[in-house]
């Protein structure tokens, strides 16, 4: 087999797309809980700092 042969044979082969699909899938939904924790964080971090120094 020649590598142009090769290189047409990979380049038909759908094997594997569905997995690497769920793995942008997971990429893009760590990447947003990320973001929503780097933006909740900070209040959450405030409101139980208010509500220590609430209570005597």
């Amino acid at each position: 087999m020649t590598l142009l042969q090769s290189l047409r044979r990979f380049l038909r082969d759908e094997q594997g797309t569905e997995t690497l699909e769920w793995g942008l899938v997971c990429g893009l939904i760590v990447v947003g809980a990320i973001v929503a924790i780097g933006v909740i964080g900070p209040k959450v971090t405030k409101m139980w700092n208010d509500t220590s120094a609430a209570i005597p």
